[in-house]
C-alpha cells in the first residue's frame, strides 16, 4: 500500500473507530502558530514546537472545519487510487460537488495545510499542487514512476523552452547525469538566455527556473538532484532583499513550511547578484522603495541571516539604498552574464 494510502488509512480509523465507540472523535493538529515555529539549529530549519490544537467534533464551534479536513482526506484517497493529481484550485471547486463550503480558496488551503501535519506528508504525496510551475533544463536523463509512465525515461534538454516541473518530474529518479551543478535562476528571461547561450554545457549545469520563489515541489526536485546525483546547488538571484529571501528559503525553508521535512538544501549557495556585485560590475540600479527597506529590517532581525556574511550583504543593501535585476548585466553586452559574471562564479 502506498504511503499516502497508509496515512489516510490511519486517520480515518482515529475518526471511525470513535464513532464505532459511541463518542466524538477529536484530532489533534500540530498548531502553526507563530509562538509554535521554532528555529532549529541543528537542521537549519524551521519546525513545529509541541503545541497542539484540538479539533473535537463534539463543539459545534469545531464542526465545520472537523468535515472539511474529513472531506479532503476523502478526496485525497480518490486521487491517489485513481493515480489523479489536483491542484489546489480545482480541490476548491471540487468541494462545491460534494456540498462542501469554503468561503475562500484562503480556507481550503488551510485545510489542506492541517491534512499535511496529521498525515506528517507534504500535499504532493496527496497528489495536490499549487498551480505554479518551474521549468529545468539539463543534461541528466530522468525515470518516470507516475502511472501510465513507469520506466520511460526523458532526458532534460528534450525541448528548448525546459520543461516545466510538475508531478511527473517530481516524483521521477534521476538515473543518469553529465551534470557537475545545479544552477538555479530567478527568472525566466534569464532561464533561456542560458539555454540559447549553452551555459548548461559551458558550466556542466542543470538549469532551474525559480520563477521567483519556487514552489515546493521545484525545492523537492532541486533536493532530490543534490542528494542522488551529489551535484552542488548555486542560486542567482536579482539584487535585493527579495532575491536573498528566494535563496535563503532554498537553504532554510520558510515558517509556513515547518511542518515539512526533507526541503531544504543547506549547503547551496547564494553566488548573487550580491550588493558587491552591483558595485564591482558596474550595474545599473533602481532606487529602493519603502517596502525594500522594510524588508531589509525583517531579515536582518530574522533567525535564519544571523551567519555574518547574510548580515554584510543585509548592511550593504541598506547603505546603496539600491537594487539590480539579472537582466542588468546585458547594458555590457548580450553575452556578458555568461562570459564574464557567471564564469567569475563558477569556475
Amino acid at each position: 500500500m502506498h504511503d499516502a494510502e497508509k496515512a489516510l488509512k490511519s486517520l480515518g480509523i482515529r475518526i471511525l473507530q470513535p464513532i464505532i465507540d459511541e463518542t466524538f472523535p477529536t484530532l489533534k493538529i500540530p498548531d502553526r502558530k507563530t509562538n509554535n515555529i521554532v528555529f532549529d539549529d541543528t537542521i537549519n530549519q524551521y519546525v513545529l514546537g509541541p503545541s497542539l490544537s484540538v479539533r473535537d467534533s463534539s463543539n459545534v464551534k469545531h464542526v465545520r472545519s472537523f468535515t472539511q479536513l474529513t472531506w479532503a482526506a476523502a478526496f485525497a484517497k480518490e486521487l491517489i487510487q485513481a493515480s489523479r493529481t489536483s491542484s489546489l484550485r480545482d480541490l476548491y471547486y471540487s468541494a462545491e460537488a460534494f456540498g462542501i463550503n469554503f468561503n475562500n480558496q484562503s480556507e481550503s488551503d488551510r485545510i489542506v495545510t492541517d491534512l499535511e501535519c496529521l498525515t506528517g506528508l507534504p500535499r504532493e504525496s496527496l497528489g495536490i499542487y499549487p498551480e505554479e510551475h518551474s521549468s529545468i533544463y539539463g543534461k541528466v536523463k530522468m525515470r518516470y514512476t507516475v502511472s501510465g509512465y513507469e520506466g520511460k525515461e526523458i532526458d532534460l534538454t528534450v525541448s528548448p523552452d525546459g520543461l516545466p516541473i510538475g508531478p511527473a518530474l517530481m516524483t521521477a529518479e534521476p538515473i543518469d547525469s553529465e551534470a557537475k551543478i545545479v544552477l538555479a535562476v530567478e527568472s525566466g528571461g534569464m532561464f533561456s538566455r542560458l539555454i540559447e547561450t549553452r551555459a548548461w554545457d559551458r558550466f556542466s549545469a542543470v538549469l532551474v527556473q525559480l520563477g521567483g520563489q519556487p514552489p515546493r515541489a521545484t525545492r523537492r526536485l532541486m533536493r532530490n538532484l543534490h542528494t542522488s546525483l551529489e551535484l552542488p546547488v548555486y542560486i542567482f538571484t536579482d539584487g535585493d532583499p527579495w532575491g536573498m529571501h528566494i535563496a535563503k528559503v532554498i537553504t532554510s525553508g520558510s515558517a509556513n513550511a515547518a511542518h515539512i521535512k526533507d526541503l531544504t538544501i543547506p549547503s547551496a549557495k547564494w553566488i548573487g547578484v550580491t550588493p558587491e556585485d552591483i558595485t564591482e560590475y558596474a550595474l545599473p540600479t533602481e532606487s529602493m522603495n519603502n517596502a525594500d527597506l522594510k524588508r531589509l529590517d525583517e531579515l536582518s532581525r530574522d533567525v535564519r541571516y544571523n551567519d555574518p556574511v547574510w548580515q554584510s550583504h543585509i548592511h550593504r543593501f541598506k547603505q546603496m539604498r539600491s537594487k539590480a535585476e539579472q537582466q542588468a548585466f546585458s547594458r555590457h553586452g548580450m553575452d556578458y552574464v555568461v562570459d564574464t559574471y557567471l564564469s567569475d562564479k563558477l569556475l
